[in-house]
């Protein structure tokens, strides 16, 4: 029998050996030996593991693949959300970009890092000790799939780092099929008689999220590291571009493009290079991300919605195709605007096969002259909706039709009415049920009031079973309707209600957003709650009177003026009076509120009410809230599974509060 400690040793050897292999070869494209060398250390180590597998580790190499299919994939929460990065399209969007990012840090000089956006799956992976415990999609930003087998099979993920790493730590990557392993794949497929994917991105998607890691190992998925998530347990760089420097001696791999900027001028020069030179890269990119270089600037920019506000995506020229626009459909909008969009003849840009796109409204089809059977030119820029640019004249025969507006609606063949000054046409019938349903999904939605249960599918289920017209008929909903309903079980009958009635307490401003008053958004829907503290205050403003409110114009003015003349809706605002929602809130002076001056930041779960609901309460009471842990972050509100804020306050010396003690300040305010 061999000596356990030097079986231990070889062990350990081999396993640090295999590793810097993997790390030459698939991080640096610099290997040091061939492959059959490799192979051999790597068959070295099975067998000893095989024969000695109290020695197995799950950080082994040999653990990247072969891993036993998974049933379902898990859930995993986000301990700081995966946003979604804003785009710019022109040299203007992003000078007007950086503008406003220099006015909000007063002037402050900064610098920046260009990166490549390419185009594949965002992932986060989270080591504990320096060893790779979770590896999970974006999902919705909250909450991702849990593909930890997965990712484990990509060689240049490190399943373990230097012990010289935070404690515990994220980073977030793109993990993506380099175009030389696409076109290996797809001909593969096509050799098997399976049909090809449309392009790199849900080719690396699709291979991320098979059932079997088995399958994943044999894709040639690779990742580059584009930023640090959190850290606990020990201090990180002041820059993001020290940040990735750190990482990338950690073991990650960083793409060598990258570059650190003084200049927004330089900024543009590296999306001009890379314009003309992103067919030589062995990956696809649809832009560069630009970053401010300070991490102390970043968390005080924060985040305006799900994008932050210290980044921006500078995309490349939009990919464009030809094709045959059959025919003009006419789509309706939550407001009853009336729609046209392109119905074409299937066409693939950008890897992505088009069959219908935007054509705005009908002066814009008119000054472009598109024709129904026109050649047109498609373009389709990164995820916006793909749109006709124009027809290519020279190729009509003749047969082609000039397009009208319908003159009543679609759906409910009301008449289509042109407000004057307006550019687009209207469904007269506020009742329409294409109306009806996307009024309705709006108002439930988790930005407006927030009802949990009712999405798409049950909306349209209740407009079609006629317990609900519009959505005051909410708050008269009684269980036993629900429960004759298909697939609403006894439980969720009362899981819906429930909902229902909580939302009666939501603040003013989700309310407002809620009644889908055409150009309010969030934020301004938080402005007029601050200015008017009512619905009654609101729909008494004159013209003259709101538009003497910063930032509001005379289009937003008039459409406010024109929600609450029709009669449905002054009728809709009182039954929701009668049934109890929250239709105003004290005013007071910001200097008078208990909580001016002071910063909340939560993390964690909260179970007494949702996150949303809390900072609502603490900017009804003159509050601030962020997303991130500062020096001027006067509470760090704790809930269950907190995650790296707490660290980082407690190293801040921020106060903390509990659930419990939150809503005792907020009661006592």
């Amino acid at each position: 029998m061999r000596d356990l400690a030097g079986v231990k040793e070889r062990v350990e050897e081999l396993r640090g050996e295999i590793n810097h292999h993997n790390y030459r070869y698939y991080v640096l494209d610099s290997p040091e030996i061939s492959d059959a060398e490799y192979d051999e250390l790597m068959r070295e180590l099975k067998q000893l593991e095989e024969q000695y597998p109290q020695f197995l580790t799950p950080d082994s190499p040999t653990q990247r693949v072969g891993a036993a299919p998974v049933e379902a994939f898990g859930v995993v929460e986000h301990p700081l959300p995966l946003l979604s990065l804003g785009n710019v399209f022109s040299r203007d969007e992003l000078l007007a970009w950086y503008t406003r990012t220099s006015r909000l840090v007063a002037g402050k000089q900064f610098n920046f890092v260009g990166e490549h956006k390419i185009d594949g799956l965002a992932v986060a992976l989270t080591y504990v000790d320096g060893q790779l415990i979770t590896g999970a999609t974006r999902g919705d930003g909250f909450r991702g799939e849990d593909i930890t087998q997965n990712l484990r099979t990509i060689r240049s993920i490190p399943l373990s780092v230097s012990k010289e790493a935070p404690t515990r730590f994220e980073v977030r990557g793109e993990v993506f099929l380099p175009k030389e392993g696409f076109n290996k794949l797809n001909q593969e497929r096509a050799d098997e008689g399976l049909s090809l994917f449309a392009n790199p991105r849900n080719a690396a998607a699709g291979s991320v999220r098979q059932l079997d890691p088995r399958i994943t190992a044999k894709r040639p998925l690779d990742i580059y590291i584009y930023m640090l998530g959190y850290a606990e347990g020990k201090a990180t760089p002041p820059t993001h571009w020290e940040t990735m420097e750190y990482l990338e001696s950690l073991g990650f791999k960083v793409n060598p493009n990258n570059r650190l900027f003084t200049t927004i001028e330089q900024v543009e020069e590296y999306h001009r290079t890379w314009v003309e030179g992103k067919e030589s890269l062995p990956y696809e990119a649809d832009g560069i991300v630009v970053k401010v270089d300070s991490v102390d600037l970043q968390e005080r920019l924060g985040n305006i919605g799900h994008e932050p506000r210290w980044a921006i995506a500078y995309k490349f020229p939009a990919i464009q195709a030809t094709t045959c626009l059959n025919d003009i459909g006419i789509s309706v909008g939550r407001t009853g605007t009336l729609n046209p969009y392109a119905i074409l003849e299937p066409v693939s840009v950008g890897g992505v096969t088009i069959k219908q796109a935007a054509l705005h409204n009908e002066d814009d089809i008119r000054r472009k002259d598109i024709r129904i059977g026109d050649t047109v030119i498609v373009q389709r820029a990164g995820e916006v909706i793909p749109q006709v640019i124009g027809p290519i004249v020279s190729k009509r025969s003749g047969q082609e039709k000039i397009f009208t507006m319908p003159p009543r609606c679609p759906v409910c063949g009301a008449e289509a009415i042109k407000l004057e000054g307006e550019v687009m046409h209207y469904c007269s019938n506020s009742a329409c049920p294409a109306q009806v349903q996307q009024r309705l999904e709006h108002f439930v939605s988790r930005g407006g009031m927030d009802i949990r249960g009712i999405g798409e599918s049950l909306s349209a289920t209740l407009l079609q079973a006629g317990l609900v017209r519009n959505v005051a008929d909410l708050y008269d909903l009684k269980k036993e309707q629900l429960i004759q309903l298909d697939r609403m079980a006894d439980k969720s009958a009362d899981n819906v209600l429930s909902s229902i009635e909580k939302s009666k307490q939501r603040p003013l401003a989700r309310v407002i957003f809620a009644l889908g008053i055409l150009h309010i958004g969030e934020e301004m829907a938080e402005l007029l709650a601050k200015e008017f503290h009512s619905i009654d205050n609101l729909a008494k403003a004159s013209r003259d009177y709101l538009t003497n409110i910063s930032t509001v114009g005379p289009k937003l003015a008039d459409s406010i003026i024109v929600f609450f003349k029709q009669e449905e809706n002054r009728n809709i605002i009182n039954r929701l009076k009668m049934a109890g929602v929250r239709l105003e809130e004290e005013a007071a002076q910001p200097e008078e509120l208990s909580l001016a001056g002071e910063e909340f930041v939560i993390t964690g779960r909260l179970e007494a009410f949702s996150r949303q609901e809390a900072e609502a309460r603490i900017k009804a009471l003159g509050g601030s809230t962020s997303s991130s842990v500062t020096r001027r972050t006067t509470y760090l509100v704790v809930g269950a599974d907190p995650g790296s804020k707490l660290a980082h306050a407690q190293a801040l010396g921020t106060k903390l509060l509990t659930e419990e003690e939150l809503l005792h300040l907020l009661e006592q305010k």
